[in-house]
């Protein structure tokens, strides 16, 4: 492309979560690298949703910032303009209707874009990490999500979780934290199943047991506080067999996930008997005799049939305290899972889909709740 014609061809990509705003500017053809602007700061969220205008207030000045210093400056590059935006954001499907009104005559009028892209965070990490290819990803920070897709209208996506942490979040790092303060809070009292360790830890962090439900009740960042308790449980998971009880279990609803969200459509997970955290019976399970392990197959199949799987998100740099049984659980639930690297992270996937949009090659399904295309 000649640098009078690569301008034409710029678009944006916006990540948009609880921790702030990203954004890059990058060619459509993803054949350069992108340049990228990033704030701590995240839109609003009020009555009606996700605050257009908070957004704005930063993506915008962002944009034209990054134009100035793309190659050629914004002088050249199209008067400032952007073909296309992707704009990823944490609770798209509940919290994006102010997004989807605003942004559409906002960006048009402000950078020249001619094609507007609102996405779940979930569809921005699964396309950042295997791209336009079928398989499922697993998106596990604070909460804990599964996506899947076989590329398909019919089969279209396939989530399983991302509840928040009071209806599910499975596995994720509140899961983990409160699981790990329940088992401290248990030594405590002297009841079954307690861990001195995390007992210990729970002091170090948070002071006296007694206080605890005190510090954590009232606070409207509940999932963060427990989610930054996680760490504490994998670091104590070598020596104390209730912490690595805990991590294995996490690892269980984590692979369930997967398997839930693994393409054909047509797969439906069996379930079989879950390593339980001692002293806390988990109910409602339901499948083969419990010392049976994993039954063959783990989920309905077609022969030969592989699916890539991708881990990302910030639980996973945990280490091996919790991917060692993560994979080992994914052999027995997906056995014909294969495990992939992901080849980058949200704000990449919401540039390719931006890209995608100008070359007319978006491959993944559109959904009004996950994908949406506004223009």
């Amino acid at each position: 492309m000649t640098p009078t014609a690569r301008p034409s061809g710029l678009v944006l990509g916006v990540d948009s979560g609880g921790s702030g705003i990203r954004v890059a500017l990058a060619p459509a053809d993803g054949g350069g690298p992108s340049l990228r602007w990033s704030s701590s700061v995240p839109a609003v969220v009020g009555p009606s949703g996700i605050d257009a205008r908070s957004l704005l207030e930063q993506v915008l000045p962002a944009a034209r910032e990054l134009l100035e210093r793309a190659p050629g400056g914004a002088a050249d590059a199209g008067g400032g303009r952007c073909e296309a935006v992707c704009v990823g954001a944490a609770g798209m499907a509940a919290l994006g209707d102010d997004l989807r009104a605003v942004l559409p005559a906002a960006l048009r009028e402000a950078l020249g874009t001619r094609r507007l892209a609102l996405a779940s965070d979930a569809v921005t990490a699964y396309v950042g990490a295997l791209g336009q290819r079928p398989g499922v990803v697993v998106a596990a920070g604070t909460g804990m999500v599964a996506l899947g897709t076989d590329l398909t209208p019919e089969g279209g996506w396939r989530r399983a979780d991302g509840w928040g942490h009071l209806l599910g979040d499975c596995g994720g790092g509140a899961w983990i934290g409160r699981a790990g303060l329940e088992a401290a809070m248990r030594a405590h009292d002297g009841r079954a199943g307690g861990s001195k360790a995390l007992l210990d830890r729970l002091r170090a962090v948070f002071g006296p047991p007694e206080r605890l439900p005190g510090l954590l009740y009232p606070r409207a960042d509940r999932p963060a506080v427990l989610a930054a308790f996680a760490p504490e449980v994998a670091a104590c998971a070598a020596t104390d067999p209730v912490a690595a009880a805990v991590l294995r279990e996490a690892a269980w609803h984590i692979a369930g996930a997967a398997a839930a969200a693994c393409p054909p459509s047509g797969a439906v997970p069996e379930i079989y008997d879950t390593p339980h955290i001692s002293g806390r019976v988990i109910s409602g399970r339901t499948g083969p005799d419990p010392g049976a392990g994993a039954p063959p197959g783990g989920v309905a199949e077609e022969a030969g049939a592989t699916c890539e799987v991708a881990l990302v998100g910030g639980l996973f740099r945990m280490g091996d305290p919790l991917l060692v049984p993560v994979h080992e659980e994914l052999q027995k639930q997906l056995p014909h899972a294969r495990p992939v690297e992901a080849a980058g992270e949200p704000l990449d996937g919401a540039s390719a889909v931006a890209g995608a949009l100008v070359t007319d090659s978006l491959r993944v399904p559109t959904d009004p709740a996950m994908l949406r295309i506004i223009c």
